[in-house]
């Protein structure tokens, strides 16, 4: 029997787009109260679910938690044997079952009632026994699964992950998340060392920074760039003036016969770019790449304090 792939594909498709438009048309009322529910909560949100409503409710858990709402996840078959002494008053539990009657999570309902602990529901509709007994109950609404067979968590999954990205969405918006909250909770990502990492964070300054005086020689100037091996020295004349020279003007220096006794002031790049310590890294990687240089001066109201050189910059991965 030969089938069409991708024919079967776009119907699967299709059958979850119409599963979120019926999800979009259904919002209302409910859905406000839930996030002002959430938003209200002086302790964690508490998401629970079974099979693969649990592992829809583990994504939505670590979304929620990285975008300002603290959650975690509670597995209901271990909170009937213990873990329900992870949820405290205070908590809000976000409980989800398709059918509105999964076992391990109607076992939970009785202490969540007695503990007088918020309960919000999401389910296909309000005939289970989860949301008759929940505070606020979402529904998903009345759609076909994917799945041909009508059998397999397709369109019901994609349903309630959308919902669950709307609240934590309503939320970040509610209370004006902005991308650096969004970094602390990432501080090993791209995206927390680019917001994270100050100038001042990765600078080299004291005894790590090369640094001469005008009047030293361009050959002694070579040793200190030798030696603290940035491939640059920053030189500092007697009047306060400053300037950069590179390993690149010493070779270059050498090709015309330069006298390598000769004061490095009268050959120094003079005015060289300078950056502040409080401004991002990231800032300073692309002053580079537009000036096309591999090192700034870092200045804190004028006065000299450290350099900052590409390199340290790619290594700490800020891009």
């Amino acid at each position: 029997m030969m089938i069409s792939f991708i024919e079967t594909a776009s119907n699967a498709i299709e059958a979850e787009i119409r599963a979120l438009n019926i999800l979009k048309n259904l919002l209302g009322s409910e859905f406000d109260q839930a996030c002002r529910q959430i938003l209200s909560c002086q302790g964690r949100l508490i998401i629970t679910g079974m099979g693969k409503s649990g592992l829809v409710g583990r994504k939505i858990a670590a979304t929620m938690a990285s975008t300002g709402t603290p959650a975690f996840f509670v597995h209901p078959g271990e909170a009937g044997h213990g873990d329900l002494g992870m949820i405290v008053k205070g908590d809000v539990v976000l409980a989800i079952s398709n059918s509105g009657n999964s076992d391990e999570i109607n076992v939970l309902l009785p202490v969540i009632k007695r503990l007088q602990i918020p309960l919000i529901s999401i389910s296909k509709d309000l005939l289970g026994r989860l949301p008759e007994e929940a505070d606020i109950a979402l529904t998903l609404g009345d759609f076909e699964e994917a799945c041909p067979l009508g059998l397999a968590p397709t369109s019901s999954t994609t349903a309630t992950m959308v919902l669950g990205d709307a609240l934590a969405i309503s939320l970040l918006e509610a209370r004006g998340f902005k991308s650096e909250d969004f970094a602390l909770s990432h501080p090993a990502g791209a995206l927390g060392k680019k917001l994270l990492t100050h100038v001042s964070d990765l600078m080299r300054a004291g005894d790590d920074m090369p640094l001469v005086s005008g009047t030293t020689s361009i050959l002694d100037a070579l040793f200190e760039i030798t030696e603290k091996r940035l491939g640059m020295t920053v030189v500092v004349s007697d009047n306060g003036d400053y300037g950069i020279l590179t390993d690149g003007d010493i070779r270059r220096l050498l090709t015309v016969n330069q006298d390598m006794n000769q004061p490095i002031f009268s050959v120094m790049k003079k005015s060289p770019i300078t950056i502040a310590p409080h401004l991002m890294a990231s800032e300073a990687l692309n002053i580079m790449r537009q000036r096309k240089v591999n090192t700034l001066i870092v200045c804190d109201e004028e006065k000299l304090i450290g350099v900052i050189v590409l390199r340290d910059l790619v290594q700490a991965g800020i891009n």
